[in-house]
């Protein structure tokens, strides 16, 4: 039953590769319009970045447990708090300024018929990939 299984598995993920490979491309992403000015886009995105970040679970579980053992918060004088809150905003502000930077240049990319072909087909070659490792193991 299990070998059974394990061709019907591979059988899909073939099936899933060939799909892929014959898709048609369709770009979306040049024909959206921002209908909001930049300046409120800016502010709506920052917000929602901060509130993202700010409510990410591993973001807490790093203050409550791990800043604690690297910073001793019972010597931390008023400069000190503000170096280490300093810090800390320039840290996320660099992490969300790479996503944001990488997600625009992955957006123009992917505007791009040549790229989103090459991405269906790479895509396609790991499916394949994966239905044979499937298959001969």
């Amino acid at each position: 039953m299990f070998i059974l299984i394990r061709w019907c598995g591979a059988a899909y993920l073939f099936y899933l590769a060939w799909q892929i490979w014959h898709a048609s491309v369709e770009l979306n992403g040049a024909e959206q319009t921002a209908s909001r000015s930049k300046r409120a886009n800016f502010f709506l995105s920052f917000g929602e970045g901060m509130l993202i970040s700010g409510t990410n679970p591993k973001v807490m579980l790093f203050y409550i447990a791990f800043l604690p053992t690297f910073v001793d918060l019972t010597v931390l004088t008023n400069q000190g708090i503000v170096l280490v809150v300093g810090l800390n905003f320039m840290g996320l502000m660099l992490g969300l300024m790479l996503v944001s930077f990488s997600a625009s240049r992955a957006r123009r990319m992917f505007s791009q018929y040549k790229s989103v072909r090459r991405l269906n087909r790479i895509t396609a070659g790991l499916m394949a990939s994966a239905g044979a490792l499937v298959l001969t193991r």
